[in-house]
């Protein structure tokens, strides 16, 4: 699998990724993938379901984050590699994990970018131009299936002029983008604040399943991830061992302080009115649009109208990221041969992968199709993304215990403890999805192993080099994961269509008895010592210099 740069996948091919962002550049990006939708949406979806007990859900959702990006720091040092988070299974276990891990990865990249495209469209409506985007289901109407595709393919655009020029485009964005939220804080919290808002129907009216389920379904996690992205430019990284740690760790916490602070100043400034029903009545005039709408409730029209503004802007800045990202995730699959190696072609002036940035233009379009509402779809992303994060602590866990040796720029304290335990929170996360969630994300699954799969067998077959090597035995654990997630969420209370048959705190008592066992017999059947650095040898002998 080893290959030259100059040669791959074929002469007239340029291939390499230009070393150009530096730790601000990298911090930015997985901030900028953070401050997306998620804030404009989120503290209110969260207090819907829970209530003030919202407070709680973004504890615990910071907490999984948390575990998970300590995981993926000591990766991301570890292996400077672009599209990494695809690439730690593939190390650990082989051709199976690898390209299924790819796939999970490639998924959630490409079509978040979408989901903030069709954010930006919702928040229009409050200007008379937009009207006729939107059908009343919040589905886009003709035209404005067309305007979301130009959106889309301006971000397309602006990658296709380099990363550099990228890097320093979502840095001033990003600038803008955290600006505004903590305006908000302090605009909302000094104007209007109401301490008794926090127990009128009780701190936690729908108990523990109330705060559970808005972790997954709510905005909590989605709202929180984009702390990879900085992982993912790796390949493009000054200096990747250093600023890695440091973007990926630093973006966690500048993120979760964000929103904790806007969830307690969303809860005290609602006018009490506006949920005497309820918490799951909340409403008030522009509730659409839930910060700029309660901005105006409360007499602030010119924090109303930045709101607005933002509702164009921090979207964008995230799904411009994201459309980066997915272009890379593409590049990486090809580098480990699970898809053709012409995806892995740049262009000659900016070594931008440009096949993998029309491939996620086309993916992005078809998301613009009649789809559920942005909440249902933050449902199934982050089912996504959190599967996708799920590879990590075990490509970890194997790593430490056959690599104890090689050299770590950030050595995890206590890492042979968190990393099970992120694996564990991952699966929750996975699992307060809900069924009808996660039947979905299984038929996305189920298409990824005819695409990828159908080439890799192909590729094999037909003696293509690069072609990747299954593994099958060191990847054994991984089906019986996926069925038993699914089964277990099933029988579960969590999403329509759930049997029930697994009562609250049980079901959760399951999932993780079931992801430990799951976790050990991973890493008891993953690769040897010795084919574990042939697959790091493949790959960082095409990444380690760049261009």
């Amino acid at each position: 699998m080893a290959h030259s740069s100059t040669k791959t996948p074929a002469a007239s091919g340029h291939t390499g990724l230009k070393r150009e962002v530096g730790v601000v550049g990298l911090l930015w990006a997985s901030v900028g993938a953070i401050i997306g939708s998620g804030w404009l949406f989120g503290a209110q979806k969260a207090a819907v379901a829970a209530g003030p007990a919202a407070l709680v859900s973004w504890g615990v959702g910071a907490v999984a984050i948390i575990l998970l990006a300590l995981v993926h720091a000591e990766l991301g040092g570890l292996f400077p590699v672009a599209g990494g988070t695809a690439r730690y299974p593939h190390y650990a276990f082989g051709g199976f994990a690898g390209m299924s891990f790819g796939w999970f990865t490639w998924l959630q990249a490409a079509t978040i970018a979408p989901i903030e495209v069709q954010a930006m469209i919702n928040y229009a409506q409050h200007w008379s131009w937009a009207d006729g985007l939107l059908n009343p289901n919040l589905t886009l109407t003709t035209a404005g299936f067309f305007v979301a595709a130009a959106l889309l393919g301006v971000f397309v655009a602006i990658n296709f002029l380099g990363v550099r020029l990228l890097a320093h485009t979502n840095s001033v964005a990003t600038v803008w983008k955290v600006a505004v939220p903590i305006l908000a804080i302090f605009a909302l919290g000094i104007t209007e604040f109401h301490g008794s808002n926090f127990n009128v129907h009780g701190f936690a009216p729908d108990g523990a399943k109330g705060v559970l389920a808005a972790i997954s379904t709510s905005g909590v996690i989605f709202a929180l991830l984009g702390f990879e992205q900085a992982i993912q430019w790796a390949g493009e990284s000054r200096n990747p061992r250093r600023d890695i740690p440091r973007a990926v760790l630093g973006s966690v916490v500048i993120g979760t302080i964000i929103y904790v602070m806007l969830q307690v100043v969303f809860i005290g400034a609602l006018p009490p009115a506006t949920f005497a029903g309820g918490w799951d009545k909340l409403t008030y005039p522009g509730i659409s649009g839930p910060f700029a709408g309660l901005a105006t409730l409360i007499g602030l029209g010119w924090l109303a109208t930045i709101l607005f503004i933002d509702a164009i802007i921090s979207p964008a800045g995230t799904g411009l990221v994201y459309i980066t990202s997915s272009s890379r995730v593409t590049y990486g699959l090809s580098r480990n041969g699970y898809a053709p190696p012409t995806l892995q072609y740049t262009t000659p002036r900016h070594s931008v992968p440009w096949l993998g940035l029309l491939i996620a233009w086309i993916a992005g379009v078809i998301c613009f199709l009649p789809f559920p509402s942005w909440q249902r779809l933050v449902g199934f992303i982050t089912s996504a993304v959190v599967l996708m994060y799920a590879g990590a602590p075990l490509a970890f866990g194997v790593l430490r215990k056959r690599l104890p040796e090689m050299e770590r720029s950030y050595h995890l304290p206590g890492g042979t403890i968190i990393s099970p335990l992120a694996f564990v929170v991952a699966s929750l996360v996975i699992y307060w999805s809900g069924w009808d969630t996660l039947w979905r994300l299984g038929l996305a699954i189920l298409i990824g192993y005819l695409l990828l799969g159908g080439y890799s067998a192909y590729a094999a077959s037909t003696g293509v080099p690069n072609a990747p090597r299954m593994d099958f035995k060191a990847g054994q654990w991984l089906p019986v994961y996926l069925v038993g997630m699914g089964l277990t969420s099933w029988q579960g209370t969590f999403g329509e269509g759930a049997q029930g048959n697994l009562p609250l705190w049980w079901d959760m008592l399951v999932v993780s008895v079931f992801a430990l066992a799951i976790y050990y017999w991973a890493l008891a059947v993953a690769l040897p010592k010795e084919e574990i650095e042939r697959n790091i040898r493949g790959v960082e002998v095409v990444d380690a210099g760049g261009h």
